[in-house]
This record gives C-alpha cells, structure tokens and sequence, in this order.
C-alpha cells in the first residue's frame, strides 16, 4: 500500500507504520459505540453536597494550595470562524437593494442577525468596528440601517477590515470594562489568580495553533504587567501545539487512502483527544481543565470560583484516602476488614464496579486487584444540570470485559439506532461543560503515563470534505473521553452559572458576558 517516499513521509511525523495501519482497519471497520447501561444522576454517580460540606472541601483545598504545584490547562486553538456562521450566511445571502433586513429575516427564519442587529452596541467589539465603517463609508450618514449593517458585518470579517474571523477564539474581543476590551485569554488569567495560584504564582498552559502563537505572546506581553500588580500573582503562561504525531489518515470511497494534491498522504488534527500528549507533559500535582470561551465578566468570578475550589478539594481528599490505602497496600499486612473497608471506598466513592469473585480471591490477588483499581489518576467533574446545552452526557458504560464505570460520553459515541440506548439519553439530567480537576501522579509522586489509561476502541470516526471529496476521518478519543476511560471518576453537581461557554458570538449578550457599568 505505501511507498518509500509515504514510508518517510510517515516516519517524519514519528508515527509508525502499524499505527497508521491500525487507524485504516478502524475507518473501515467503523467506530466502537458506547454501550450505555444507565444515566448517571444525583446519588447515582453524581454527587450534591450542601453548604456545610462545601466549605469544608474548599478549606482543605485552600489549606493545601501552597504545597502543592498548580497548572490551569486551556485548549485554545480553536478559530473564532465558528461564532460566525449565521453573519456569512448574512453576507452571501442579503442584498439590501432588494429586499429589507426583516423581510431577509422573514425569508431565511434566521432570528440569529435579528438579535445581532437589535444589540449591536452592547458588543464589546462595537466601537473598533464601527470607527472602521465610518472610515471605509464615506457617505455613512446618508446611508440605509440595512446597508450599513451589512458593511459592519463585512468590516468585522473581511480581510480587507478587522479579520476578526482569523483570529483565535482566545483573542476575540469578548467583555468590555468601560473603554476596556478584554479576550477571553486575559479572563483566564484573571479566574487562575482567584483559585488556581500557589505561593503567589498562577501556572496557565494554552494549547494554540502554531500561527497563532506569536499573537497569544503578543497579547500576553501588553497585558502581563498590569495585569500582574493589579491581581499581586505573577502569571508563569507556557504554549503547546497540537503535535504531529497524534494526527491521522483519512479514506475516500472504496477506502482508498486520501492524498493530497502532490500524492503525499494527507494527515488531519484528530480533534482534542490529540491533547493527551499536551496533557501528559505537564508534571504538576493537580491539573484545572477549562475550555478557552468559558469565561465571565469578572464580577461573576466570585462563583467561579468557589466551584472551581470545591472540585479541588473533592479530589484531594480522595487521593488522601487512595494514597492512604496504596501505602497499605505496600506493607502487606491487611485484615479483612481492611480489605472491605478499600472495596466498598472504590465502589461507592471512585465509582468502579468490582469483581463479584473478590470474596474469593487469596490475600495477594486481593492486594493485587485492589492496587491495579486504586491507582490511577484521578479526576473530579462538575456536572450541570441539562437544559439544552450541548455537551458530553455522564452515563454509565459497560466496557468489552463487561466493567461498569462512570464516563462522559459525546452524542457521536452513541448508537442513536438502538432504541434503549436512546431510552437511556433521555432519561439523562446533567451534561458535562468540560470543567475538570486532575490528580495525575501516584502515591509515590510519581507522575502517570496518560496514554496507558486511554479506551483506543473509542475513537470517533466523521465525514469531512477535502478538496470538495468526502472523507473518511479519524479522530483520537476524546480528551475527557475516552482518553480518559480508564481513571478514576467522580462527578459533582455544580450550577448552570458555570457554564458559559460562547458558540456563536451572540452568546456575548448573555449576563455572563455583559459588564455591569
């Protein structure tokens, strides 16, 4: 199937020729489904606490951040193109010799540049663009409403204007303070300083694509200092690229390999999952995982924050306990009573289903069984309850060797044709808004290998087009996935007001976005 100059082209990336082999059986194959067996929901693999307990998580939590090494990891490679889909369409489709904005609206049921056009001064990016139009319009007073939304929108994206649709979604205008524009790069920075700092310093690692790079430094650099004195943290930011070796293969019709023009063979992103390799580079203790556009004015920081300590602190003391019975463990000297105590821990607090044999088993199996389950890393989700968001669901799934356990499973996992695996997704009450806290190192200190704990059979397989050709593409299991099967889990209710992530850019009139002057 390859010849020498796709040998080497393969090589090159650092991926070898059994990996790529194993990525087209699995495109032909097709993807492995979920097999869902239940929901997870309050008292059924998602916790609530109240007050009382609340607090009690955040002081040790608080108690222990000095000692402990603290990174906030932020996907941030996305485009902003996305939140700019309906004023494309806008652009392509409206002509205002022809026809007015509400007959357009009327004609296209997009009530999406309706809202946009009825608050166009509430965006933060409101002024820049506007001072743009008048430049480029020289005749602007005289010119129609309808006309002169469409050379906004034009001003906004267009190369020839802002390019705001080249940006990154990080460096998109998304809140403003008085004349102030802040990104959604800067409101991270902020939201680490609240909660993710120890002794004084804020540890933030961005995964971005390479072209971005120097415009996240650049941004960096104008606002450090200030940023620093008035927030009295000192932020450490690091950068990571989405590396090569984690890309993959695609197949066009008759599963032959895609290639590019030049005959090479053509490599696709493999969605998040490819930021295991990020992820598995970091060596701190414990690890915040927050998507890039869940930000929010920083006068609601305040609640962000209080959860974000809560899912700490539910992950120290449970890696305490672990880390407790691990060193147990070691000393080989358990009673019965020990070993109950560490069963019944793993089944009703980490969420793992147990052999129905243990009883059985000798004392070294036992030790053995129960040091196999205990360690692994450890992550603790909050979960929000589902009032038609999108977002990965927290379910229940039976695994090839029959093991039950707590994961988060996207829609694309799901075989929707099965009529009680749909039973099972609508009876789902919460989504996961890719809020997480990790523990990835052992008892000893020692950090996990992440790529051992990975679920290979839950890659996911899509139709995408290249160059006007339908493929076949392949993407890794996802990040809080299936590349994260096979760790211990514990998920947490926390409040919708968690959760604001911005998918369209109309998402920035919500509250969340929008400051108080």
């Amino acid at each position: 199937m390859f010849t020498d100059r796709d040998i080497k082209q393969i090589h090159d990336k650092g991926i070898s020729l059994d990996q790529v082999n194993a990525q087209i059986k699995r495109l032909k194959n097709g993807m492995s489904h979920s097999n869902l067996v239940a929901a997870a929901t309050l008292g059924k693999g998602i916790e609530h606490y109240d007050e009382r307990e609340i607090q009690t998580y955040i002081e040790l939590y608080e108690v222990s951040q000095k000692h402990l090494s603290i990174v906030k990891f932020v996907p941030a490679s996305g485009a902003a193109t996305r939140m700019f889909k309906f004023l494309f369409q806008f652009i392509k489709n409206f002509n205002p010799s022809k026809e007015s904005i509400d007959k357009y609206v009327e004609r296209q049921n997009d009530t999406l540049i309706e809202i946009f056009a009825d608050n166009l001064e509430k965006f933060p990016f409101y002024t820049e663009v506007i001072e743009k139009v008048r430049l480029e319009t020289p005749d602007f007073n005289n010119v129609s409403n309808d006309k002169k939304l469409l050379q906004f929108v034009k001003i906004m994206l267009d190369d020839s204007g802002l390019n705001y649709n080249f940006l990154p979604k990080g460096l998109f205008p998304f809140h403003k303070y008085g004349a102030s524009i802040v990104t959604a790069f800067q409101e991270h920075l902020v939201e680490s300083a609240l909660y993710g700092s120890s002794n004084g310093v804020s540890n933030l690692h961005f995964t971005v694509s390479e072209k971005h790079h120097n415009y996240f430094l650049r941004e960096l650099n104008q606002i450090r200092e200030a940023l620093e004195k008035h927030m009295g943290t000192t932020f450490n930011v690091s950068f990571s690229y989405q590396q090569e070796i984690t890309e993959t293969v695609a197949l066009v019709a008759k599963d032959k390999i895609c290639r590019k023009e030049d005959n090479s063979i053509l490599f696709r992103p493999a969605g998040h999952g490819a930021l295991l390799e990020n992820l598995n580079d970091l060596n701190n203790d414990i690890i915040f995982i927050k998507n890039i556009d869940n930000v929010v004015v920083s006068n609601k920081n305040a609640a962000i924050s209080y959860h974000k300590k809560l899912l700490a602190g539910v992950l120290l003391e449970a890696q305490q306990i672990v880390f407790s019975y691990l060193n147990k463990l070691d000393d080989a000297n358990l009673t019965e009573s020990d070993f109950k105590v560490m069963l019944l821990f793993l089944r009703y607090r980490l969420n793992v289903s147990v052999n129905i044999n243990f009883d059985e088993f000798t004392a070294e199996e036992k030790t053995a069984y129960l040091r196999k389950k205990l360690n692994r890393p450890i992550r603790v989700c909050g979960m929000v309850k589902n009032e038609g968001e999108p977002g990965g669901g927290p379910f229940w799934v039976k695994d090839k060797n029959g093991e039950i356990s707590l994961q988060i499973v996207e829609f694309a996992q799901i075989d929707f044709s099965r009529k009680n695996q749909q039973s099972i997704v609508y009876k789902a009450t919460h989504f996961n808004p890719t809020d997480l806290v990790c523990g990835v190192k052992n008892y000893k200190g020692e950090k996990f290998d992440l790529k051992e704990f990975v679920d290979p059979e839950a890659a996911f397989i899509t139709k995408k087009t290249h160059d006007g050709v339908e493929i076949k593409a392949l993407e890794l299991p996802g990040l809080w996935n299936g590349s994260m099967a096979h760790w211990n889990s514990i998920f947490v209710e926390v409040p919708l007001e968690t959760f604001n992530s911005v998918k369209t850019v109309n998402d920035l009139l919500k509250p969340a976005h929008q400051s108080i002057s």
